[in-house]
């Protein structure tokens, strides 16, 4: 056989044989602290229980930017939450049964783009709308319906999803005839508390799971009358990415139901409060599972 029909025949074997492509797994998050934390305690765990180099592509932006990466496959695997996903991604009516939520996207991710959706890993990363703690000793406040009778001009602060996506903003106004003075200020999530604190703003919608919310004096209104749908976190993975890797089911599995609301909490506040590094406050979550 001549050289060239003999690469020839390497190269379609290789070809065949999917090693084409040298490029390491890679795990992906949002643009905010608990994205950061999640991605890099998946892409720990999946470093030492395959034994393998992962690549970590942390900090791309939003929804929409993490998601068509997945896509594309610029990422294999990143953690995302089942609310945003049946909402904002999948343009789905919300629900308030997580089951029922966490059923329709897996459905629809596995038909629509061969991606899969693991077990939850434990915590409701809901919306949280935050008032100042003296505001709401003062007002005696403690649901959303009690915020809504007690003053007429709430000035808001947002990220510019919440201000976007049909869960957000318009419903929860629509939901409790919450009113708010002229237009919401948009901003990154991490300056939300800031805002509060500093008075520029008295309500902010905020997440279940910030750390800060264990730290200040501020209360989370109860969403009385359930308008935010479930957010659970889990890692969504491509099948092409299972198929490759035989053993990152069972490890990324290991996961399941093993950060619960006031850990996640925790590891949030050791980022943001006590400014320590993503990739140390997830190599000490996993060493004390």
């Amino acid at each position: 056989m001549d050289r060239k029909k003999t690469l020839a025949l390497i190269i379609g074997t290789c070809l065949l044989a999917g090693c084409a492509s040298t490029r390491r797994l890679t795990v992906g998050s949002k643009n905010f602290t608990e994205q950061l934390v999640l991605g890099e305690i998946l892409a720990q765990q999946v470093e030492r229980r395959l034994q393998i180099k992962v690549e970590r592509k942390l900090n791309l932006g939003g929804t929409l930017l993490a998601q068509q990466a997945l896509q594309s496959g610029q990422i294999d695997l990143f953690p995302e939450y089942t609310g945003t996903a049946l909402t904002n991604v999948l343009k789905l009516p919300p629900s308030a049964n997580a089951a029922t939520v966490l059923a329709q996207v897996r459905s629809e991710y596995r038909r629509r783009w061969n991606i899969e959706w693991l077990d939850p890993l434990g915590f409701n990363n809901s919306f949280a709308m935050v008032i100042r703690g003296e505001e709401a000793r003062r007002g005696k406040l403690e649901t959303l319906s009690d915020a809504a009778r007690y003053k007429s001009d709430w000035i808001m602060g947002a990220g510019y999803e919440f201000l976007q996506r049909p869960d957000g903003y318009a419903g929860l106004i629509k939901a409790y005839g919450l009113s708010v003075k002229g237009t919401p200020a948009s901003m990154d999530l991490g300056l939300l508390y800031q805002a509060l604190e500093q008075r520029q703003v008295n309500i902010v919608a905020a997440s279940a799971t910030d750390g800060l919310l264990s730290v200040l004096d501020v209360k989370a209104l109860v969403d009385n009358r359930a308008y935010f749908p479930p957010y659970e976190a889990a890692a969504l993975v491509r099948t092409e990415a299972l198929a490759a890797y035989p053993s990152l089911r069972a490890a990324l599995q290991e996961l399941a139901g093993a950060i619960p609301t006031a850990t996640m909490q925790r590891l949030n506040y050791q980022v943001d409060g006590k400014h320590r590094a993503v990739a140390e406050v997830a190599a000490e979550f996993l060493q004390t599972r």
